[in-house]
């Protein structure tokens, strides 16, 4: 069984985020991941590059009533959902891991609901990689607008500065001690 990470992602990728993207794909196609993203350009390409080299799928999950371009070539499958809920349960219901990267609006949505996700439906591991996602981070923890409670824990969620602690992370899920 394929288990299955979500990248969310954008297209326009700040200074070292490509690179880092296509490492955290190939990561995550060595650690036997299928991944899940929006399936366009940039660091969403990036990232399935990598991952592809293992032979994982990778699906693009989409609107149905948008057209947005053509997907990256990396891309095997696709789910198109109707609304945009609908889109985002795609990504959320079944995933085993959603990492974070970089983005713009369409970014910081996914990001906000994985969230919301994550603290109330079911404690889906979110991981924060590389410094344009560990700074939003910072700033909803400092902002308080994602804050640990005794009915909203934050066990779930993780920062990551660099491969090698995704690496790490994947091998102690992949070990059984972060389930």
């Amino acid at each position: 069984m394929t288990l299955t990470a979500v990248l969310f992602a954008g297209v326009v990728a700040r200074t070292g985020e490509t690179d880092l993207a296509l490492a955290a794909g190939d990561a995550l196609g060595a650690a036997g991941y299928g991944l899940r993203h929006g399936g366009y350009n940039g660091l969403m390409e990036a990232a399935a590059r990598g991952a592809a080299r293992h032979g994982v799928p990778v699906t693009a999950v989409t609107l149905a009533d948008q057209e947005w371009g053509p997907f990256n070539p990396y891309v095997t499958d696709v789910e198109y959902a109707p609304t945009m809920g609908d889109r985002l349960h795609a990504y959320l219901d079944d995933a085993d891991l959603v990492l974070v990267m970089g983005g713009g609006v369409g970014t910081l949505h996914e990001v906000t609901a994985a969230l919301y996700y994550a603290t109330t439906i079911r404690p889906v591991p979110v991981r924060l990689l590389g410094p344009a996602a560990r700074r939003l981070g910072a700033f909803l923890r400092a902002e308080q607008w994602l804050v640990e409670g005794p009915t909203r824990p934050l066990g779930f969620l993780a920062d990551l500065p660099d491969i090698a602690a995704l690496e790490k992370d994947l091998a102690a899920f992949t070990s059984g001690s972060l389930r």
